[in-house]
């Protein structure tokens, strides 16, 4: 069973796509807080979302940044827009596909479907997903999650490349610049606290996985990412 996120604020669209997607023996889960859309979508982590663009207080554009933050996960916007560059700002944005209302439900089921078989499906066992693993603690650079034994934290995108950077070098150090050039393209203004936010980030992360003091810090040199978990499970 997949899950589906509704993000459109007339009921009457909601329920009647909620309907077919459960038609289809799907789940769909209809958003009804339009200030916690991201909040909605960490806690229920959606297979695909139907995002619309008028909503109340900030756009589906704006949503749809924000989801990208933490998923790749499929973005289908719905929207009465039909014009060109509707279509192209919500791709620029992150979308997957654009549906102009008014619509038919089974073009947006097949539409759906084509997403969940490209993504999770018969077209995705085809294609092999790229990981990074040491010692049970796997990244997904293309899902931006990370796992350990069953538990899984959702991941930025910068906190992708820098938990990546770090599990590639593991147990050795990272240097400041290495960090630096792999997060930003210009890093001349970053500042030493603006890193350290970054570094903080990912000690949060791997803190809800139940991994603690494992990220170092070396004065003057960098960072060193330690395998301290597999002491804490006797490995």
């Amino acid at each position: 069973m997949y899950k589906i996120m509704i993000v459109e604020d007339d009921p009457k669209i909601s329920e009647l796509l909620q309907s077919y997607i459960e038609k289809y023996g799907d789940e769909g889960l209809v958003v009804n807080d339009f200030q916690r859309v991201l909040d909605v979508f960490i806690e229920a982590q959606p297979h695909v979302v139907l995002l619309d663009i008028n909503l109340p207080s900030f756009d589906g554009y704006y949503w749809c940044r924000q989801i990208r933050t933490v998923s790749t996960c499929p973005i289908l916007f719905i929207s009465a827009r039909s014009g060109e560059m509707d279509q192209v700002r919500a791709i620029e944005n992150g979308a997957d596909d654009y549906i102009t209302k008014p619509f038919h439900y089974e073009v947006v089921m097949a539409k759906i479907r084509s997403q969940l078989r490209r993504v999770y499906g018969d077209y995705a066992a085809q294609m092999s997903e790229r990981t990074v693993e040491k010692s049970g603690l796997t990244l997904y650079p293309e899902r931006m999650e990370l796992h350990l034994k069953g538990g899984m934290v959702p991941l930025t995108k910068k906190e992708t490349v820098l938990i990546e950077t770090l599990l590639e070098r593991c147990p050795r150090i990272v240097s400041r610049e290495i960090i630096l050039d792999k997060l930003w393209d210009d890093y001349t203004y970053i500042d030493d606290n603006t890193l350290s936010v970054n570094i903080t980030r990912i000690r949060k992360k791997l803190a809800e996985l139940g991994i603690e003091d494992a990220l170092e810090t070396v004065r003057g040199v960098g960072y060193r990412l330690n395998i301290v978990w597999e002491e804490k499970e006797g490995l």
